[in-house]
Parts: structure tokens; C-alpha cells; sequence
């Protein structure tokens, strides 16, 4: 590499991670003058000038003596912003230590002002020395992203997936239409296609969900699959509806709640409606995909009253 081209990206990177650049130490460091570090400094702010999305720039600063990089505060994360994103993914619990703890580092160097960042970083602290890892154990960040591709592009996926209650992992071919996070896991939809090695499996009309963590081995073929405009997958709308993650057919349930807290159960069901209220409680009806609503409907005891479950016969 270029001894000129090497310098400035070590300058970069320094300033990017919060140092500040000295001239007259990084001429030292470097075995250059100081006019050669000058002009690689102003390659670097032409660099941030020429790319004003980024918020950044690099400015000297005359308590410290040497170049910084500030952040436009209106397009930066602000420290409350980053505390809070760096809680949710910690409480998340979704990935393993050595992919969840380089995330958050990330996000404290790249986006909390220098000043701050040691009291952002103790602020974490704790939570990051006692994160408990999900109990699957794997890394797969990067599946995600090729998932995510696959996604994007409508390319047809071939799966080997451990099912909860079976040893043996079944194969499939499907049409993989969009990525979810819900309590602890990532999900992949999905709508099963025909395929030879699997005649008896059934072609659905909804999606199946997939958790990623138990997809053991995965084929991204160049083979592309049509989604007409009208039935395109929505993940917003379809996350509105499937809160538990197992998949089935679009139901309309009718429940009486009689609990306190009517805003838990319209958070828990974003198309909950209340269609009536009376001194005993109120009266809900939800569109839901999939049987897993019945075991959250059990679950709340004598606080529900089950009007309609939604399924035919």
C-alpha cells in the first residue's frame, strides 16, 4: 500500500475512534513533517466535506490542541439514543456474547460524543459483565445478512431445519419473504414450495416461520421467484398479526378482558379493537396469525373470557 494512502488511514481511523491528532506526534509517529500530516489532515476534511450525509468533520480544537472529529448533533445519535439502543439489544438476549458485545462497542465508538463516552460506556457496564447468552449458542450474524439477501432479491432458499420435537432435521424448499425478531429469536418467513424431495409435504397459503438459530444448513439457489404486487409480503403488517411466532391461518378472535391494564393487551395485539366496555371490562376482537395466541389466551386465567377463537368448525 502507499506510505502516503497507509497514513491517512491510520489518521481516519485514530480520529474516528476519538483521538486527537497532534501534528507535530503524528509527524514523529509517522517519520514525515509537519506539512505532510497538514496536507493528509486536509485530505480528510475534504473527505467529510464531500460527504455531508455523514454528519462529520474534522475540526481543531484549540482546548486540545489538535484535530478532532465532531458530530453534526442533529444527525448523531444522542447519548440518551444510544444508552437506549445499547439496553434493548443487551436485554434482547438474542445473540451470543461474541457477536452482541463488538455491536455495542461499535455504537459507543462510532456514535457517542468522545466526552461522553466513558459515562455511556459505565452506564452499560453491568449489563454487559452479567449478559446471559441465548441458550442455542450460535453465531449468525452474518446468515442474517445472507438471508436478508435472499430475501431481497426473491432467490429460492433450500433449508435443513431441527424442529422443537424432532430429532431429525427436515428439508425444504421455500420462499423465504421476510426476517423477524420476537422474544430472544430471529425468524425467517417463509412460504413452502413443491419440491421433489419433499412430495408430501404440503404448499400452504400462509407463511411458515423458521427460527434461524435452527436452520442447520442452507442453500441460496440463482433460481428467482415471482410475488405479484398485490400479494407482496408486508412484514409490518404481517408482524401486527403473528405475535407468537408460530404460523397458521389469518384468525379473528373475540375476547373479554377483565383485567386493569387494557394498554398491555392492545400493545400485545396491534389490531386489537375494543368493540365494548362495561363495568366487568372490555371487549376485544384481533386479527391473529397461527395457534399461538391460545396458549397466551390460557395463560391469563380468569382475566380472559373467550367470546370467539376464530376457527371455523
Amino acid at each position: 500500500m502507499d506510505k502516503k494512502v497507509e497514513r491517512i488511514l491510520s489518521l481516519y481511523d485514530r480520529a474516528m475512534d476519538g483521538e486527537v491528532l497532534v501534528k507535530a506526534d503524528e509527524a514523529a509517529r509517522h517519520g514525515v513533517n509537519e506539512k505532510s500530516i497538514q496536507r493528509d489532515i486536509d485530505d480528510i476534511r475534504a473527505h467529510f466535506a464531500g460527504n455531508p450525509e455523514s454528519g462529520r468533520a474534522l475540526v481543531y480544537d484549540w482546548g486540545k490542541k489538535g484535530y478532532v472529529v465532531a458530530r453534526d448533533s442533529k444527525k448523531a445519535l444522542t447519548n440518551g439514543e444510544i444508552l437506549a439502543v445499547c439496553k434493548i439489544l443487551l436485554e434482547s438476549r438474542s445473540l451470543v456474547k461474541e457477536e452482541m458485545y463488538p455491536i455495542v462497542d461499535k455504537l459507543l465508538q462510532r456514535c457517542a460524543p468522545y466526552k461522553d463516552h466513558k459515562q455511556v460506556k459505565d452506564l452499560i457496564g453491568n449489563e454487559k459483565f452479567h449478559y446471559l447468552e441465548p441458550h442455542h449458542g450460535k453465531k449468525f450474524v452474518e446468515d442474517i445478512w445472507e438471508i436478508g439477501s435472499a430475501v431481497h432479491e426473491r432467490r429460492l432458499m433450500r433449508i435443513r431445519y431441527q424442529k422443537l420435537k424432532e430429532p431429525d432435521k427436515v428439508k425444504r424448499l421455500i420462499q423465504p419473504v421476510g426476517i423477524m425478531f420476537s422474544e430472544y429469536y430471529f425468524y425467517l418467513c417463509a412460504y413452502i414450495c413443491a419440491s421433489e424431495e419433499t412430495p408430501d409435504v404440503p404448499k400452504r397459503p400462509f407463511p411458515t416461520i423458521y427460527r434461524i438459530d435452527r436452520i442447520a444448513e442452507y442453500e441460496i439457489l440463482d433460481e428467482h421467484f415471482h410475488v405479484p404486487y398485490a400479494g407482496r409480503f408486508q412484514e409490518g403488517e404481517f408482524r401486527k398479526r403473528i405475535q407468537f411466532m408460530f404460523g397458521g391461518e389469518l384468525r379473528t378472535i373475540k375476547f373479554r378482558y377483565k383485567g386493569i391494564s387494557i394498554e398491555s393487551v392492545l400493545d400485545r395485539f396491534p389490531t386489537a379493537e375494543v368493540v365494548g366496555q362495561d363495568e366487568a371490562g372490555w371487549t376485544i376482537k384481533a386479527e391473529v396469525y397461527g395457534d399461538g395466541v391460545d396458549m397466551w389466551l390460557r395463560g391469563q386465567g380468569n382475566m380472559i373470557e373467550v367470546i370467539d377463537n376464530g376457527k371455523s368448525g
